[in-house]
């Protein structure tokens, strides 16, 4: 049985889904993320705070629970309620840390007290998700989770023949091969790429890669979220059955 009470961490959101088949016993930290309450790192910090009771001891790093043990989560303060926004990031936006002369979404837009989740680059346009919530930040980005990001391509020469199936199959990079993906051929040279990892500048290296450049990148959806007509430099809400999927996909894994 869990309880939470008075959590300056958690989103009602987050206890949607019921576990999947759970197995006991079970790490405390194992049990809070399939509870939906935070990720297991995030669970090892409420108990490295002393916040998490084991019918009604003090938990530490390492216990495990057994199905009709109760879990509760304390915190102090008042519940942080959480934002989350779908913004169309202009090219000549910098998502993180902008340089002398630079302009960041934050100043670019009116939000406060809110961050980008991930990196768009400075050339890109396109969706990027912003937040108060840092539990999210893990759960999308870790490459130990698979969540699907969307792009629509465009090159400056005509693609190849051979261009969807190699890219699809994984492209040797200098640092590594990238792991399968989704591709749809729009155009001579636009394409539509479905992605599950996100390293640096990885759609433009693959094309190099399959000697071609890239002239204009944009990130259309990430997971259920949609891009749509969102004007550019715009940003929405995102809420109800919208947000509700989103965080639910996110604590599958």
């Amino acid at each position: 049985m869990f309880f939470e009470t008075k959590s300056v961490h958690m989103s009602s959101l987050w206890y949607t889904q019921p576990m999947e088949k759970p197995m006991y016993p079970m790490r405390i930290n194992k049990y809070l993320a399939l509870k939906k309450h935070s990720t297991r790192k995030a669970a090892d910090e409420l108990i490295t705070k002393r916040k998490v009771f084991i019918n009604g001891r003090t938990a530490v790093l390492g216990d495990k629970v057994e199905e009709n043990d109760s879990v509760e989560v304390r915190g102090g303060g008042i519940a942080k309620k959480f934002f989350y926004y779908a913004y169309n990031k202009p090219v000549g936006i910098i998502t993180h840390s902008p340089q002398r002369g630079e302009v960041d979404i934050i100043q670019a837009t009116a939000l406060k007290g809110v961050f980008p989740v991930g990196r768009l680059d400075k050339n890109s346009h396109g969706l990027v998700i912003l937040t108060n919530d840092g539990h999210i930040t893990d759960r999308l980005l870790n490459p130990d989770y698979v969540h699907e990001k969307e792009y629509i391509v465009k090159t400056n020469k005509n693609l190849r023949s051979s261009f969807k199936k190699n890219m699809e199959a994984g492209v040797k990079l200098e640092d590594c091969v990238t792991k399968p993906c989704k591709v749809s051929i729009l155009n001579e040279n636009t394409f539509k790429v479905t992605l599950t990892e996100g390293r640096k500048h990885q759609i433009r290296r693959m094309c190099v890669a399959l000697f071609n450049d890239v002239i204009d990148l944009q990130r259309v959806r990430i997971l259920n979220i949609k891009l749509n007509k969102l004007g550019v430099g715009s940003y929405r809400a995102i809420e109800g059955e919208e947000l509700k999927t989103f965080l639910d996909t996110l604590c599958k894994n």
